[in-house]
């Protein structure tokens, strides 16, 4: 395999899914010897990117706004200068900028790949992630969606590249310190004593927050002593949506029962100190990276039966699958999980070098063709 020079794509290097594959992928490559760089509007994530021996290079990628012409003019510039092997989009706005920045570069052009990353809006401006020469799909619930709401093009373009968990990260049986479960208690004493519910997530209505408080009160109104960490949910620009669900937390009593948090590094602990992790998106994700995690620890998880989510939980954990929207459904599932949850699946098929290694052959055999 010939050294490579990849360029990623993406708006910002905050948190998140994707940003989080972008970083394993650099990773990846750097380890196999290419030349790894990422280009984006920043964040906290860079630090972390760089340190890994990849490249970072700020660009407003990332920002609907009148500049965009001249924010992919500085791309070119940016791609003519770098001459990678491979561009590959992962958001909807660098895929456009990208695609118009390739097409006046002089050939030979690098070759584009695209990653669909959600289940976004049909439509031509969602339609650019089916214009790279190869269009990866997260999960085959991802691939049914592209294929449904775009079924022309050539769909040999198309392929499955599951996002993955690394067993060594996420090990079952893991216990945190002892040092660590001291500061956890200082931090978050409302959420000691009882039974722990776990939803990782961004700030947004979409992931289920208001549902999963409202699991809460029912549970804890059955007489069960419950308490819920929102981990992740407090981010910037999020305080009016917080001060919703604290409020809604307050009409239902169980304000003292609740934590909500910024999101953390530590993700590994806080799986292995709950008793149920929830997964209750609306909106049909993408994967369902936590389903993944959370099971490699050894920690059972209960979440809405649609998109990637409910692929996993049908594939790996059925009895943690209900029905979407269904409250009463999720509280008795809550509640047989809480007190006698089956058994975990022996190993999880979809791993961290799994993904990289599909990612990389994508990308050797797409630069030799």
């Amino acid at each position: 395999m010939r050294r490579l020079t990849v360029v990623q794509l993406l708006p910002a290097l905050h948190s998140g899914g994707v940003e989080r594959s972008t970083l394993e992928i650099a990773a990846a490559l750097v380890a196999a010897g290419h030349r790894s760089i990422v280009i984006s509007a920043g964040g906290r994530l860079v630090a972390t990117l760089v340190e890994g021996g990849s490249e970072h290079i700020t660009l407003p990628i990332g920002r609907k706004s009148l500049g965009a012409f001249a924010v992919m003019r500085r791309l070119r510039a940016a791609l003519a200068g770098l001459k990678p092997d491979v561009v590959h989009a992962r958001s909807r706005l660098p895929a456009w900028l990208a695609w118009f920045a390739l097409r006046v570069l002089p050939a030979p052009r690098p070759r584009f790949v695209t990653t669909v990353h959600g289940m976004n809006s049909p439509g031509r401006y969602s339609g650019v992630m089916l214009r790279g020469e190869r269009v990866v799909c997260v999960s085959d619930s991802v691939l049914a969606y592209v294929d449904l709401h775009w079924p022309q093009g050539d769909r040999a373009r198309r392929v499955v590249i599951p996002r993955g968990v690394d067993p060594a990260a996420f090990p079952r049986g893991f216990a945190p310190s002892a040092q660590w479960r001291e500061r956890f208690a200082a931090e978050h004493p409302e959420l000691q004593g009882g039974r722990l519910l776990l939803m990782p997530g961004r700030g947004t209505r979409l992931k289920g927050h208001a549902e999963a408080i409202e699991l809460l009160a029912s549970l804890r109104a059955s007489g069960q002593d419950v308490r819920l960490w929102l981990l992740g949910a407090d981010e910037p620009g999020r305080e009016a949506y917080l001060a919703q669900l604290r409020d809604l937390a307050q009409r239902r009593g169980v304000s003292g029962a609740l934590a909500i948090s910024p999101p953390r590094h530590d993700i590994r602990e806080a799986y292995t100190v709950s008793d149920l992790v929830l997964q209750l998106s609306s909106q049909p994700e993408a994967f369902g990276r936590t389903v993944v995690e959370a099971l490699s620890v050894g920690r059972p998880v209960l979440g809405w039966d649609h998109g990637g989510v409910g692929e996993l939980l049908r594939e790996l954990y059925p009895a943690g699958r209900v029905p979407l929207g269904d409250a009463g459904a999720l509280a008795d599932a809550a509640r047989r999980l809480l007190a006698a949850p089956p058994p975990m699946p022996v190993t999880i098929p979809h791993t961290l070098a799994a993904m990289q290694s599909a990612t990389l052959e994508l990308y050797d055999r797409l630069v030799a063709d």
